[in-house]
């Protein structure tokens, strides 16, 4: 399993370079990483984890529609802050999808950290919408699962993928940081 870790690490660190370059072609990594991480999370009984790697495969299919289909429109293509009147709604969302994941992994798994694992998953569901949507604040919701996903990791003695995630947390930093650069460009641009 091992070999198979730090391949999923490799192809996740061209993911998130091409993701901090908001570059279309992040979301050819994002059908293929989901993939191996399946495996990697079944393996180590991560299943909540296991289940947002499926997710993700069909979140970088709609991610890269919505970010190829609008190429002719720069106005629907652009960085922007997450609108206001979907905070109330994300965060029923994400609360709904914590608790119905931490229920049925508390009920019908034998997982070691139901509640972590539904965290990261609820949050990671948010964040690959918000992505897809090019909302600058998913930085901060990476942030937080990069974190905890991270410690997780290594308690599980998963490593390689700790270490990703480790890196991960650090570049959202640095990622909010150059997609709110690149987001006053734009908006110079248009004037």
């Amino acid at each position: 399993m091992q070999i198979l870790e730090i391949i999923g690490a490799v192809i996740g660190l061209i993911y998130l370079y091409l993701e901090y370059k908001a570059n279309k072609w992040l979301w050819l990594f994002g059908v293929i990483m989901p993939v191996v991480y399946i495996f990697i999370f079944y393996q180590s009984k991560f299943y909540a984890d296991m289940g947002i790697n499926a997710y993700y495969f069909f979140a970088s299919i709609y991610g890269w529609i919505m970010w190829t289909k609008n190429r002719f429109s720069e106005e629907k293509n652009r960085i922007s802050h997450t609108p206001t009147r979907f905070i109330l709604l994300l965060s029923i969302i994400g609360i709904s999808i914590f608790a119905l994941i931490a229920f049925v992994l508390v009920r019908f798994t034998d997982s070691p950290v139901p509640y972590g694992d539904s965290f990261t998953t609820a949050l990671s569901i948010l964040g690959m919408w918000m992505l897809a949507h090019k909302y600058i604040e998913q930085w901060g919701i990476w942030f937080i699962v990069n974190i905890v996903s991270c410690v997780l990791y290594f308690w599980k003695d998963l490593y390689y993928t700790g270490a990703l995630f480790a890196i991960y947390a650090v570049i959202s930093v640095f990622g909010y940081f150059k997609w709110k650069r690149m987001m006053k460009e734009e908006e110079v641009k248009v004037g």
